[in-house]
């Protein structure tokens, strides 16, 4: 791009491209919404193991990696210079819910579990209301069965068009054999 030749023309551009640019940076609001209309997307990123407080009592100094790894999962980090540590680490950002990023460390002395260091661990329904953002509380639920009023309601089918429960099946006769031998 070639720049205009005059100079008040000039600075009238690079003014222009200043007071643009400068607008970019101020576009974001406290919302996160783009000129207040637009919201970008924003991706959900999860990584590594949940470990809840019930995971972690579960495990107990004495168990075997194998057992440790069939409670706590797969160590996200398994360091082949430090063979007798596993970290598990685990961060979640989701829209709408507050960042969390917790870490937990198992020693190993050999195969045998050594000790369990662990950040401040939620509960199992703790950690899933704290991810929960589209909460039903407040929100009505429905029923799951009719009253004696909409039951009286519905249309009842023509007498005879229902087999009696223990009745031999109707239909027309097959003219394939069966499917199994019967004795």
């Amino acid at each position: 791009m070639s720049m205009p030749s005059s100079p008040h023309l000039r600075a009238l551009c690079l003014l222009l491209a200043s007071v643009v640019l400068g607008g970019c940076s101020s576009m974001r609001s406290t919302s996160d919404r783009l000129f207040g209309l637009i919201t970008p997307y924003r991706v959900e990123v999860v990584q590594g193991n949940v470990v809840t407080q019930e995971m972690a009592a579960a495990v107990k100094p004495g168990m075997t990696r194998a057992q440790v790894r069939d409670t706590l999962g797969s160590p996200l980090l398994a360091d082949i210079f430090h063979a007798d540590r596993w970290d598990y680490v685990f961060t979640i950002r989701r829209p709408g819910a507050a960042y969390q990023q917790r870490r937990v460390t198992v020693l190993f002395d050999g195969d045998t579990m050594k000790s369990f260091e662990a950040d401040e661990l939620p509960s199992e329904r703790d950690f899933v209301s704290s991810i929960d953002t589209k909460s039903t509380k407040g929100a009505k639920v429905p029923t799951l069965a009719l009253n004696d009023e909409q039951l009286k309601a519905l249309p009842m089918p023509a007498k005879g068009s229902i087999p009696e429960p223990n009745s031999a099946p109707q239909g027309p006769a097959r003219d394939y054999p069966p499917l199994e031998a019967t004795p």
